[in-house]
């Protein structure tokens, strides 16, 4: 199993537009082949701050989600609305 952290900070300015369309990415992805589990989260003391908490069966179920038609249409959205994204693929030890 891959674990994966990604964190996904808004411009100020941006901020609702880019929740919505962060939101729009959790059905679709939680129906794909792989996807344990796809929480995303709000930095309690940051609210342009998402962080999605992922599990994948494996790192190339991962990868086909990152290469999906609904997460590239996601980025194509928010690409300059972000500060930054921040991905790390953890392993359990």
């Amino acid at each position: 199993m891959l674990t994966c952290i990604a964190k996904i900070t808004a411009q100020e300015a941006h901020k609702t537009t880019v929740k919505l369309a962060l939101q729009q990415l959790l059905a679709p992805t939680r129906e794909e082949t792989g996807c344990i589990n796809y929480d995303m989260h709000l930095d309690n003391s940051a609210d342009n701050i998402f962080v999605f908490h992922e599990n994948w069966a494996t790192e190339a179920d991962l990868d086909t989600h990152l290469a999906s038609n609904h997460v590239k249409a996601c980025f194509d959205t928010i690409g300059n609305l972000v500060e930054s994204v921040e991905v790390s693929r953890l392993t359990r030890v």
